[in-house]
């Protein structure tokens, strides 16, 4: 299939995690994006600021605060702009949360999916890039992949993923739209999301802290760095026609005791162990086969978890100022 160049694209979750790294690199390309996030409450809004305040520099982004579930809002962006794509990273992300609020999780990832299909099918925009999650993968066996039936979820969370998957493949069906499946793995860098391990490991045991472990510490994550996630999504924005393509960091697990390890090693200080017991909803281990988005997207992860963990540390520290006060 021809490439044509992307001008201008639509990015939900605009100042989420990830968000914020593709909308920074889209820019630094000379594409125009439009940015939409609704800056909620999932958690901290000040690491969202703080993303927010650095693209709102760039000059060729534009920044909408809404939601991606108002439609008339939907309306309005799409009759305003002409995106060449659309790139959703819009999520209510997190396993854990998604048990005590289920309905918020179905609502932004499943129809708010939706939403930005039926708009792009009205506007005649073909292309979609869908981040979704390692999440599904829970009871295969290693590596997880795309093959796999992923037809029973054991979270709210990557059930609400799994349907947003099927409304990407029922539009590419009915309406010929091309759409790029991206699954991530344990995504963690600078200015990461405070509900996850890494952010929480250096934080703790920066200010002495007990670190709480669900399980006995020996889970092991296909962690994957930001930046090469960032990557990955925008190399997906290609014509592929229908795609389920995993995005991890392609090498052997690592353990939560061994990254806290290393994380002791970067701080010089030792790290105090509370064990949990282990949640229902959790993988014992994740790795990914990403056989796939080296041969399609030509690409595979360049930063190493040690590199990126030693990133992550000194962004902290360098941030302590205003880091110190967010929440958990």
């Amino acid at each position: 299939m021809e490439e044509k160049n992307t001008e201008s694209v639509l990015l939900t979750g605009a100042c989420g995690f990830i968000g914020h790294r593709v909308a920074a690199k889209l820019c630094e390309q000379g594409v125009n994006v439009v940015g939409i996030d609704s800056v909620n409450d999932a958690y901290d809004v000040r690491l969202k600021n703080f993303r927010l305040e650095g693209l709102k520099e760039t000059p060729n982004f534009q920044w909408i605060q809404g939601d991606i579930e108002d439609t008339e809002l939907l309306d309005r962006v799409f009759s305003e702009n002409s995106f060449d794509a659309v790139l959703n990273l819009a999520a209510r992300a997190g396993v854990r949360y998604s048990m005590e609020n289920p309905t918020v999780y179905l609502q932004t990832n499943a129809q708010g999916t939706l939403n930005l299909l039926e708009r792009m099918e009205k506007n005649d925009i073909r292309k979609m890039v869908l981040a979704s999650t390692s999440s599904l993968y829970a009871g295969h066996p290693l590596p997880f992949t795309e093959e796999m039936p992923v037809n029973h979820p054991i979270s709210s969370y990557a059930a609400s993923k799994k349907a947003a998957e099927a409304l990407c493949h029922s539009f590419h069906h009915l309406y010929g739209m091309d759409i790029s499946i991206v699954r991530y793995f344990t995504v963690f860098g600078p200015a990461g999301r405070p509900d996850m391990c890494i952010f929480r490991f250096i934080k703790w045991i920066y200010e002495g802290a007990p670190i709480e472990i669900y399980g006995n510490g020996e889970q092991r994550r296909d962690f994957t760095f930001v930046d090469d996630i960032a990557r990955g999504t925008i190399a997906a924005m290609k014509p592929v026609g229908y795609e389920v393509m995993n995005l991890g960091g392609g090498m052997e697990p690592i353990s939560l005791l061994d990254v806290i390890k290393m994380i002791e090693g970067h701080l010089g200080k030792k790290a105090e162990i509370e064990f949990q017991d282990a949640h229902i909803a959790d993988i014992f281990e994740s790795r990914a086969n990403i056989t796939k988005a080296k041969s399609i997207l030509n690409w595979e992860p360049q930063v190493s978890f040690e590199e990126g963990l030693k990133r992550s540390v000194e962004w902290y520290l360098e941030n302590r100022d205003w880091v110190k006060d967010v929440e958990l």
